[in-house]
């Protein structure tokens, strides 16, 4: 049995969450999404530690669209609720891309859509961009029973700086910081960037529907 700010938290519309999938096979975005979404106490499982993980194609035209494609495949599959975002970086100078193909738009890899960026944004006087995140929640039934788009705006570099977290956080460097979410440590970046905006809002969504105060 879960719990939610010290409620007990057994079903959402008569659908139980005390266990929920990640519907994705990024591990780097699953430790993220366990420790924004701790304040829930529910079991969060990890889409790549299934045996046959799904590989679900990415053809909407929106990142949430793509995300509710990702999360209704998934909670189909596994006969549990499925959260998944999806999220990518838009760069105003490049008239918002690379968006919906920020993992893919210079290869396979983080480091090729790095360079993508760096390249394309060589002769750029206009360095604002945002971060975007759609998430998600479908139940088994494939039933979308909530989503949110968030953003975390600010600007981007033209030369990697920190290790930390992933994708285009060594180029991106959030509003009102001098640091690029790779040098920022993950405490502060857990409440700045576009998921944990996202993540704020579900559990907030959560509370409303057991009747506990607003987060």
């Amino acid at each position: 049995m879960g719990r939610l700010g010290g409620i007990k938290l057994i079903t959402v519309d008569g659908v139980s969450l005390e266990k929920l999938v990640l519907a994705s096979c990024n591990r780097h975005k699953f430790e993220e999404f366990r420790q924004l979404l701790a304040p829930l106490h529910v079991e969060l499982l990890f889409g790549g530690d299934y045996e046959h993980p799904l590989h679900v194609s990415e053809t909407g035209k929106s990142f949430t669209e793509n995300a509710a494609l990702k999360a209704a495949a998934w909670a189909e599959y596994t006969g549990l609720p499925a959260i998944s975002d999806d999220s990518g970086i838009e760069v105003r100078a490049l008239n918002w891309q690379p968006g919906i193909y920020s993992s893919r738009v210079g290869g396979e890899d983080d480091e090729q859509c790095r360079q993508w960026l760096i390249r394309n944004m060589a002769d750029k006087k206009d360095r604002y961009a945002r971060y975007a995140a759609a998430l998600v929640l479908v139940f088994p039934d494939g039933k979308v029973h909530w989503q949110t788009l968030c953003y975390c705006s600010g600007s981007v570099i033209q030369e990697k700086r920190g290790s930390n977290g992933f994708g285009y956080d060594p180029l991106f460097i959030p509003e009102g910081y001098s640091q690029t979410f790779g040098e920022l440590s993950p405490e502060i970046k857990s409440k700045l960037s576009h998921r944990a905006k996202a993540s704020k809002a579900f559990i907030k969504m959560l509370r409303e529907k057991i009747g506990a105060e607003s987060a």
